[in-house]
């Protein structure tokens, strides 16, 4: 008999559960980068060991939301939770737990109620960035925020259920102990996707975020929110993504001065694509795009 199920990976942004994702996957499969939002759909990552079959789904940071954009970015994440067998809630070790952190932790809580409900894990995540004393000073102080919110949303029954796991994300410290817990949470069921598969992201899609990747981590806060991508044309082995901005003063910015910077961001996705594909950039103006529901509906959020 194999097992197979989902594991909804919530937390603020950047608190690391793309880079978790990956880590337990052993593949990138989503991409990742300092500035809020990288991650804008859920995203899943497989894991096949044996009889066992984990899919990991990767998810929006909660945030508070500035645009019709963010809004469904929180929309994203929690439906994610829904109907899934395993709901982990992601905090840093090395940062106070905050409003955000709270949020999540009741986004948890509220989506594990129920005697039949999904299993409920906190991780402890970026343990390689502080001491052991802190980062049980952070599962303590886990733990008592958890219980604060059951208390206050009458979520007691699920609060009990909740398990902690310290580990690094960026390392693996202590990824091997999740996974051990997540295989028997997995429900009796056939194989949900190929055993060779590690994600569920089309080939064109992945292309079109290793660019929008790229752009983020080079432009770093000033456009990232405002960067769309999306594959326009792909027949092997040519491919042009399209990258949109909502201003024409940010077009100038991505292309960069005589081009560079649009330059880079096209060697730094080649590198990671397939040895003799070639990769076109185009920059066009949408503009407005984050708060326009029918391009957010034309380009899938």
């Amino acid at each position: 008999m194999t097992r197979a199920g989902f594991v909804a990976i919530l937390g603020r942004p950047n608190v690391g559960k793309s880079t978790l994702v990956n880590q337990l996957v052993g593949a990138k499969v989503s991409i990742t980068a300092a500035s809020p939002n990288t991650t804008r759909h859920a995203i899943r990552g497989i894991v096949t060991e044996g009889d066992v079959q984990v899919i990991l789904v990767d998810t929006p940071g909660l945030h508070r939301p500035r645009t019709t954009l963010g809004g469904r970015l929180n929309d994203t994440a929690r439906s994610a939770a829904d109907g899934v067998d395993v709901i982990a809630a992601v905090v840093e070790a090395n940062a106070p737990i905050g409003p955000g952190d709270r949020h999540v932790i009741e986004t948890m809580l509220s989506h594990g109620r129920g005697a039949d409900g999904p299993k409920l894990v906190v991780v402890v995540n970026k343990i390689d960035r502080t001491g052991k004393e802190s980062v049980a000073s952070q599962l303590l102080a886990a733990s008592v925020v958890v219980d604060e919110i059951a208390a206050e949303k009458h979520h007691l029954d699920a609060a009990s259920r909740v398990e902690y796991f310290p580990l690094s994300a960026k390392t693996g410290e202590g990824a091997e102990e999740l996974m051990a817990f997540l295989r028997p949470a997995m429900p009796d069921s056939p194989f949900l996707f190929p055993d060779e598969e590690v994600s569920d992201v089309t080939e064109a899609t992945w292309i079109a975020e290793l660019v929008r990747e790229q752009l983020v981590r080079k432009t770093k806060q000033e456009l990232p929110h405002s960067i769309h991508c999306r594959v326009v044309e792909f027949e092997w082995p040519h491919v042009t993504v399209e990258i949109l901005v909502e201003r024409e003063s940010q077009k100038g910015m991505v292309i960069g001065k005589k081009g560079q910077l649009l330059k880079d961001v096209g060697i730094a996705a080649r590198s990671q694509l397939p040895e003799g594909m070639y990769l076109e950039l185009k920059v066009r103006v949408e503009p407005g795009w984050q708060k326009r529901d029918d391009v957010l509906d034309r380009f899938g959020y």
